[in-house]
């Protein structure tokens, strides 16, 4: 049977099909829609999987890290920089090992359509020592969940299975199985308690497993050698392995690596068979800088380091092929019938109301910054607006504010969303606090995780409660409704709350417009199916 499937949603059936327990996960473009397409599987809610939301990447490894210690398979999904939120728990976890199935899906996004950087995932999965996957289609992505499990449970060890946002939004047909039982080996028997001398034994266990870990990538049905004519060895990472097909068809000398670590042996033979080697690899060189350590300081690696592809941004079928000697197709130059047009707030938005408010009363001082966030209400940076002096990462602004205002900078402001405030934004809070920091947080709560399409906050209808449990002075928490006929109470309540020397926290509270959109059209289809 088959399905046309985005990646994610491959990945998602795989999980479900392999007997998945749970998935674990903060919404991130690219690696969104896997729990939520969990999350609407018919078979999932048969079975009881867990799919709701987590307060962030540290706290979804470490629930799916206990999901494995009571023998179930989890999944934990993120983008790539929801890794280094996780890589406290991840790291360890390859060394307490793993008893279900453990999955941690990775959602590079070369080129950065919605991040703020580039950043490759293998890197991680080196720095722990646990195998990679890396699917070059969709087909793959679904396959490989089960064999991710399999590998993981054998191991003992998690899995990382590495896709890119190209991946991870673009459909295919996918050969579909029929789904396995869930998944349930009983509690694990072990106790994974890291106190130094357990961790120093545990760590040597997990050295001693890279042997086998390397035979497995040698003899995977991932891995593959293609022989062809030229003396040119072509490595092709992943989704990369399309583009090289794409622009020379079967008559190439090229090494398919979907499974890491490096198969060494195979890459040894690629390269004494051919006088150069290029690799072909989405993100970092990753694999560049491990070729060129294995074959010695006089082989001939190309790729990302020498110029031979661009050192910056995704790969594709045209910077690919031309790399490869294989003709450039001409680009044909923007239309210059359409205008560029930067992204904006919707029309109707809250937060147009609060950057007008912060605007109108932050322009009677001096001098002021307001430090931003992640999320939508990041657009406050471009026109009209122009509010914001900085936007770094999850829950930079409040932390931001804060050592400025440790500088003695007056008006420091830092505004943030509801759900990056419960993410990463309390413990900046509770800083702010211990050292009676004279700043201003506004917590812009428009009722959902509003950049990734509407998900739930985990802090909705709490956040008054949760920064008064942080110490911020109950008088000093306010509530008001961006609307502009109440412009007059916002703007007073803000440089009310300015001028008081100390921490104070202002939440404009109006639900997202396109969220209560979507509401309102399940309503009015409800009620017509009734």
């Amino acid at each position: 049977m088959k399905k046309l499937l985005l990646g994610d949603e491959a990945i998602a059936l795989g999980a479900i099909h392999a007997g998945l327990g749970g998935v674990y996960a903060y919404p991130g473009t690219p690696s969104t829609e896997i729990t939520e397409f969990i999350q609407g599987d018919a078979i999932a809610r048969e079975r009881g999987v867990h799919s709701r939301w987590c307060t962030n990447e540290k706290t979804a490894m470490e629930a799916a890290l206990g999901m494995s210690y009571a023998g179930r398979r989890a999944l934990v999904c993120m983008k790539h920089v929801g890794m280094n939120v996780a890589a406290d728990a991840f790291v360890n976890s390859a060394i307490t090992g793993v008893h279900g199935g453990l999955v941690v899906v990775a959602a590079d996004d070369p080129s950065m359509h919605s991040s703020q950087n580039e950043q490759d995932s293998r890197f991680y999965a080196t720095f722990a020592m646990v195998p990679t996957l890396e699917p070059s289609n969709q087909q793959e992505a679904y396959d490989m969940m089960q064999s991710a499990f399999e590998l993981s449970e054998a191991l003992h060890e998690p899995v990382v299975l590495r896709i890119v946002t190209r991946l991870a939004h673009s459909r295919a047909a996918v050969e579909v199985h029929e789904p396995l039982e869930m998944q349930n080996l009983g509690i694990c028997q072990e106790r994974w308690v890291l106190l130094p001398g357990i961790a120093r034994t545990r760590y040597a266990a997990l050295v001693e497993k890279q042997a086998e870990m390397l035979a497995a990538a040698e003899t995977s049905i991932y891995n593959k050698v293609e022989k062809g004519q030229g003396t040119l060895g072509i490595i092709a990472c992943g989704i990369a392995y399309n583009y090289v097909k794409e622009a020379l068809g079967d008559g190439a000398n090229v090494l398919k690596v979907s499974q890491y670590p490096l198969p060494e042996e195979a890459i040894r033979q690629l390269a004494s068979e051919n006088s150069s080697v290029i690799v072909m690899e989405d993100g970092q060189p990753v694999v560049e800088q491990q070729v060129k350590a294995l074959l010695g300081a006089g082989y001939d690696v190309k790729g990302r380091l020498t110029g031979d592809l661009p050192r910056t941004g995704e790969l594709t079928p045209d910077n690919v092929a031309k790399a490869l000697g294989a003709g450039e197709k001409e680009i044909m130059a923007p239309s210059e019938v359409v205008a560029p047009r930067p992204p904006q707030l919707c029309q109707g938005c809250g937060h147009r109301d609060v950057y007008t408010a912060l605007n109108q009363v932050l322009a009677t001082y001096p001098d002021y910054r307001v430090f931003g966030d992640i999320g939508c209400y990041t657009l406050g940076a471009l026109p009209p607006f122009k509010a914001l002096a900085s936007c770094v990462d999850m829950g930079a602004s409040i932390t931001m504010a804060k050592g400025a205002a440790d500088a003695g900078f007056h008006p420091s402001v830092a505004i943030i969303g509801d759900s990056t405030f419960t993410h990463s934004g309390m413990t900046g809070l509770l800083d702010a606090v211990n050292d009676k920091s004279n700043i201003t947080v506004v917590i812009s709560d428009n009722l959902t995780t509003g950049m990734t399409g509407g998900q739930d906050s985990a802090g909705t209808s709490k956040y008054e409660a949760i920064c008064v449990a942080l110490g911020v002075e109950p008088e000093h928490v306010r509530v008001v409704v961006p609307l502009p006929k109440n412009m007059e109470e916002i703007t007073r309540i803000l440089k009310e709350e300015i001028d008081y020397p100390g921490v104070s926290v202002i939440i404009p509270r109006r639900e997202c417009i396109q969220t209560a959109a979507r509401k309102a059209r399940e309503a009015r289809k409800a009620k017509e199916n009734a």
